[in-house]
C-alpha cells in the first residue's frame, strides 16, 4: 500500500473514532444538563486545542487536512456546548 494511501486512512480511521468516542459524553451532557462531574478548564482547553487543530488543518502546506478539519471542527463545537452548559449550571442557576 503506498504511503499517502496509509497516510489518508489512518487519518480517517482516527477521525471516525475520536468522534465516536467523544460525541457519547457530548450528547449525554446536552441531553441530561448535568456536568457534575465535568472539569471546567478541561473542556476549555479542549475546545481551544480542537481549534487549533482545525487551523492547522486549513493551513497546510499540501493543501487542506479535510479528516484533521472536520473532526477538530465536531469536536470544538461539542466542546463549545458542554462548555457553554457547564457555565450556565455553575454560574448562572446559581443565582437563580
Amino acid at each position: 500500500m503506498e504511503q499517502e494511501t496509509l497516510y489518508t486512512i489512518c487519518g480517517y480511521v482516527a477521525s471516525i473514532f475520536l468522534i465516536l468516542g467523544y460525541l457519547p459524553q457530548a450528547i449525554e451532557t446536552i441531553r441530561t444538563r448535568n456536568t457534575d462531574g465535568i472539569a471546567l478548564p478541561s473542556f476549555l482547553m479542549m475546545a481551544i486545542g480542537a481549534l487549533a487543530f482545525v487551523i492547522q488543518g486549513l493551513l497546510h502546506k499540501d493543501g487542506i487536512i479535510w479528516s484533521m478539519v472536520i473532526t477538530n471542527a465536531v469536536t470544538c463545537s461539542c466542546s463549545c456546548i458542554v462548555f457553554a452548559i457547564k457555565i450556565h449550571n455553575d454560574y448562572v442557576r446559581k443565582k437563580d
